[in-house]
């Protein structure tokens, strides 16, 4: 079993900034992907940003030059600073890990429950 927990959400006004955090427990082993997606009211589910055990990161186009996505590997915890918010920025925000154990059974994509970020205008 893996349980991601994130925090950090909240409403901020145009322009501001937030910084989320998701920390993941259970038995891991390595997690070799952490990411951040959004879903918006009416809309699907879409990926903000993701990086790998060796930091390489892939960023959405909306969020390039403003999402910053970072992990610390000791404490499997993967953080995104969202700088210069906008108002379509506004959507439940879910932490992603895919997830390998010490026991050798098949890697696991778990979520997050999801933090809310309201950006007003």
């Amino acid at each position: 079993q893996v349980q991601l927990v994130e925090s950090g959400g909240g409403l901020v006004q145009a322009g501001g900034s937030l910084r989320l955090s998701c920390a993941a427990s259970g038995s891991i082993f390595r997690i070799n992907v952490m990411g951040w997606y959004r879903q918006a009211p009416g809309k699907q589910r879409e990926s903000v940003a993701t990086i790998t055990w060796g930091g390489s990161t892939n960023y959405a186009d909306s969020a390039k030059g403003r999402f910053t996505i970072s992990r610390d590997n000791a404490k499997n915890t993967v953080y995104l600073q969202m700088n210069s918010l906008k108002p379509e920025d506004t959507a439940v925000y879910y932490c992603n890990a895919v997830v390998t154990f010490y026991d050798g059974r098949s890697p696991l994509a778990s979520w997050g429950q999801g933090t809310q970020v309201t950006v007003s205008s």
